[in-house]
């Protein structure tokens, strides 16, 4: 154990984010490799050691990556890529489906946004899974939150704002996970995406929108876009 936990520490201690430096050779880090004596951890302890590491990086990645990248729609191809790399399935939704489920939330905080939202069902089913009902993750994906009309109030508070989307990046390790190690459990996770602005169409405090659920919720503060996409997943 105490071999892992060092690996891991050093492993994750070692990640860099260099895709858009222009230095990246110059900064990059050294580590390349970690040698174990047999004795100091199994063959099982290393496969998972190695799948939560690169489950980390691949969140960690995706929380990084600017707007001018990671759209909703690249979020999704994102997660397809890894879902493939990582053996789960993945169905992405676009906007005509979206709006064919009247899921109201999504589209209300997409209306001031110039790009599409998606919706993204991420599926780990083994055949011999322990658990009849599936374990539901539901990751927020806007890729990123201006507040909308709601504009958040000081010039730094938007700052971080790319990685509003850190749940879905979170529920997309998980699911990495559990496929590479063939966890015996169905997990299904779901990532409402779209960016949060205040566009020409941008919904407004005091509009009333339908939900996916069909319940009708009045809006009182455009920032609170987290709430309403979370809600079309959850029902």
């Amino acid at each position: 154990m105490a071999a892992y936990l060092l690996a891991e520490g050093l492993v994750l201690s070692a990640y860099q984010f260099l895709k858009y430096k222009a230095d990246a050779k110059k900064t990059a880090n050294s580590l390349t490799d970690i040698g174990f004596e047999k004795q100091s951890i199994t063959l099982k302890d290393l496969k998972q050691l190695q799948a939560v590491c690169e489950a980390v990086y691949l969140t960690r990645t995706l929380v990084n990556e600017p707007l001018s990248y990671l759209t909703a729609e690249q979020l999704a191809k994102d997660i397809t890529a890894i879902g493939k790399e990582g053996g789960f399935r993945v169905n992405v939704l676009g906007k005509a489906k979206i709006e064919q489920m009247n899921m109201g939330g999504l589209l209300a905080v997409n209306r001031g946004s110039m790009l599409p939202p998606t919706f993204t069902i991420m599926e780990h089913r083994p055949a011999k899974a322990i658990n009849k009902a599936p374990i539901v993750l539901v990751g927020k994906g806007i890729v990123y939150d201006t507040g909308g009309l709601s504009l958040k109030p000081t010039a730094n508070s938007m700052d971080r704002m790319k990685s509003d989307m850190s749940g879905a990046a979170l529920v997309t390790g998980v699911m990495y996970v559990a496929a590479q190690l063939d966890l015996p459990l169905h997990i299904v996770a779901l990532v409402p995406a779209t960016d949060n602005r205040p566009g020409e169409n941008a919904y407004v405090p005091g509009d009333v929108i339908t939900m996916y659920s069909g319940t009708t919720v009045e809006v009182l503060n455009t920032d609170a876009e987290g709430r309403l996409v979370l809600g079309d997943a959850l029902h």
